[in-house]
């Protein structure tokens, strides 16, 4: 393993992503919340009802603070308690049902922000399920995963509280300047001078962050990718004594995440207390023209008073939204993420007059060209038949284009020019699921879940019994093994099979193909982690349960496939030679040289 080369690789990727328009971001997020735009309705009476009954509060002060205030005929002061108490009890009312509106709007935008982001998984997840091949090779796991859970959870706590506390905000915003303007519109001019001044700063700290967020983000992917490749070659590392090496390269990726993370965070956190300075500034002068006007115009200390509650009603949201202004960044910058997955380019869909098609298993292929580049093509005017109930296999050197073949049998990738046909019919004119129903694949990667081993042999055939599964499973050797785990063929995998060996875990995923009702079977290598013996005993089983269905065998041990039909020997994306083991050898060609090769 190459983590210097991979780390390098992981940085390009993450650096030359390109975001989307935060218009369009915002746009996406609506699209999928108005699907629940009666809850939204709801959301948005809930809060102005809340709010209504909070921003009566302060003018109760107000009346509260003159009754306290009352003159006699002769001049004498005197406070009317029953006034004071009237007032203030209306208070409390009106703040406790306020309170219960609140509690109710957050369950609710809890509520909603959950099912949006259930619907944005799946669609998330959807495609994933529809993307082609391609994506996966030229994206890390670790950052999808990270689109998954992390950018989606960033978006379900900005549904759950930000957008309550915008919506609140514009509201308090609004009616408190309404108010004020009833009690002293004189006073109103102060904020004429600061309500510039805040927005000119949280614009400033607006353009300085957004990228910072949106690189956090970003950073915080290619950490997640690297920290999922590096476990997945855990033995490697460790066979290879490169724990240093890659710890080194860990502090690398978690230095740039958590620098670009503390400078996010370190210039979000300024617009808080900048905009709070502000509104402070706002309160004193109000203060002091208040007493101003007091002294000289005769203005009421509860008019006052109440200019001041309704003041800091104002300003308060302003503060408030900038101060959740990091999370508003942080989630947009993840739905950007997130909706560049949801709008990859799927596979192109069949065409309209696509056939599903029941394989005799022929395949063809007619003068194929194929590149993953098109500037760099793998592979060359390539064309062979293969014929039903045939044993074919290729072999040829490392990135001679063995595997290529098949992802293109499979229209994992799509031919640049020729024809590749199946029983006479260009693959171009079958339904894709039909198409692949008709392959039983075998990878050197296995692959098995968690679940027990029945479940798993059964994976691709749910119609298979337990007698069809234990036929299979004796055909490669492997019943006897089975038997003697805990619960047999109940007995449970952990996740990837680990606690089976990796030969197990072939002929396990070897079982499996067998028991698929197709014609044709692919083993990609299948017999890499397998001893000799084995490979003997699994050639054998495999041509005798592949009699009448066709069979690509990928192998760079030739001792596998001595007993093929046919033989493709590629190099650089051209076939070179082709015929039998025995016709192959004696032609003292290149599958000579690989074939002796191995023994010397």
């Amino acid at each position: 393993m190459n983590s210097k080369g991979s780390a390098s690789m992981v940085m390009k990727r993450g650096n030359s992503q390109k975001p989307k328009d935060m218009k369009y971001t915002l746009k996406r997020l609506w699209d999928y919340m108005y699907k629940f735009k009666w809850l939204i309705l709801l959301a948005f009476v809930l809060t102005i009802s809340s709010n209504a009954f909070a921003l009566i509060g302060p003018k109760l002060l107000g009346f509260a603070i003159n009754a306290m205030q009352m003159e006699n005929v002769d001049g004498s002061k005197y406070v009317d308690f029953d006034a004071v108490f009237y007032y203030a009890s209306l208070m409390a009312i009106f703040y406790v049902l306020s309170s219960i509106l609140a509690f109710i709007l957050s369950r609710l935008m809890i509520y909603i922000g959950k099912r949006v982001v259930y619907k944005m998984r799946e669609d998330a997840f959807n495609k994933l399920m529809a993307l082609p091949v391609s994506y996966f090779d030229t994206n890390l796991l670790g950052d999808i995963i990270s689109k998954m859970s992390y950018d989606i959870d960033t978006i379900n706590t900005s549904l759950s509280s930000d957008i309550i506390h915008i919506a609140n905000s514009i509201i308090t915003v609004t009616v408190s300047f309404i108010m004020m303007l009833t009690i002293s519109p004189l006073l109103v001019l102060v904020f004429v001078f600061t309500i510039p001044l805040s927005l000119l700063f949280t614009r400033l700290m607006l353009k300085k962050t957004k990228p910072l967020f949106r690189k956090r983000s970003s950073d915080l992917g290619m950490l997640n990718a690297y920290v999922e490749e590096m476990i997945t070659g855990a033995n490697t590392i460790k066979a290879y004594s490169k724990e240093d090496k890659i710890l080194d390269m860990f502090d690398e990726y978690n230095t740039t995440s958590t620098e670009s993370s503390y400078k996010a965070e370190y210039y979000g956190s300024i617009t808080g207390p900048g905009v709070n300075f502000i509104n402070n500034l706002s309160l004193a002068l109000i203060s002091i023209f208040g007493a101003i006007l007091n002294i000289y115009q005769g203005f009421k200390l509860g008019d006052l008073g109440s200019f001041v509650g309704y003041s800091r009603k104002f300003s308060g949201p302003i503060n408030e939204i900038a101060n959740i202004f990091v999370d508003i960044q942080t989630s947009l910058a993840a739905g950007e993420r997130v909706f560049g997955l949801i709008d990859a380019k799927a596979e192109d869909a069949d065409k309209v007059d696509a056939i599903e098609v029941d394989a005799i298993g022929d395949v063809k292929f007619e003068d194929v060209y194929f590149g993953y580049r098109k500037e760099h093509t793998i592979i060359k005017d390539l064309s062979f038949n293969a014929n039903s109930g045939q044993v074919v296999a290729i072999v040829g050197p490392t990135g001679a284009g063995k595997t290529t073949i098949v992802n293109l049998l499979m229209r994992f990738y799509d031919i640049d020019e020729g024809m590749i046909t199946l029983d006479d019919n260009d693959i171009y004119n079958i339904k894709r699921s039909s198409l692949r129903k008709n392959y039983a694949m075998v990878l050197q990667d296995t692959w098995l879940f968690e679940a027990s081993v029945y479940d798993n042999l059964s994976y691709g055939n749910d119609k298979a019994t337990l007698d069809e599964v234990i036929k299979a499973c004796k055909e490669v050797k492997i019943h006897d093994f089975i038997m003697h785990l805990p619960n047999g063929y109940d007995t449970i995998l952990t996740e990837g099979g680990t606690n089976i060996s990796k030969g197990q875990k072939q002929l396990l995923t070897i079982a499996r193909a067998m028991l698929l009702d197709s014609k044709i079977l692919i083993l990609d290598e299948a017999t890499s982690n397998i001893d000799t013996r084995t490979e003997e005993i699994i050639s054998e089983a495999v041509k005798k349960l592949m009699k009448g269905k066709t069979c690509f065998m990928i192998a760079h041990r030739l001792s596998t496939i001595k007993n093929a039909d046919l033989i493709l020997v590629v190099k650089d994306g051209n076939i070179i030679e082709q015929g039998t083991h025995d016709i192959l050898l004696n032609n003292n060609g290149f599958y000579s040289e690989l074939y002796y090769s191995q023994f010397d």
